[in-house]
């Protein structure tokens, strides 16, 4: 079964079009590198909770909006030489490519798929 890396991220909800401009080029980079897909989604019903949420997970604040993002990977393996490749690209430099939202909230992780339909 594939693997995905997920990504939850607060990108401030005026920089929208800079957040779209970054993932679209950080998505071509992954594709090349061997992702299958890459999906970036702009929060829209993104409730706070009492205990736990998207929104106390990367402490988003009144002036941002919460990303949740995924990459399909055929397999961990390929995902792994695949992320030394992005890593290295240099579209993925800060200063041609800058992140439009603080990094050190982005909460992101490996999954293998164990049920898919």
């Amino acid at each position: 079964m594939d693997y995905v890396d997920g990504f939850v991220a607060a990108v401030p909800t005026d920089k929208k079009q800079d957040y779209i401009k970054h993932a679209t080029l950080t998505a071509q980079c992954f594709k090349e590198c061997g992702a299958l897909k890459v999906i970036e989604c702009w929060g829209d019903d993104v409730p706070e909770g009492k205990s736990t949420s998207f929104i106390k997970a990367v402490q988003c604040q009144a002036d941002e909006t919460v990303v949740f993002s995924w990459i399909v990977w055929p397999s961990r393996e390929i995902r792994n030489i695949g992320m030394k490749k992005v890593m290295n690209d240099p579209r993925m430099n800060s200063d041609t490519n800058p992140m439009p939202f603080d990094g050190s909230r982005l909460i992101f992780g490996g999954f293998n798929v164990i049920v898919e339909n």
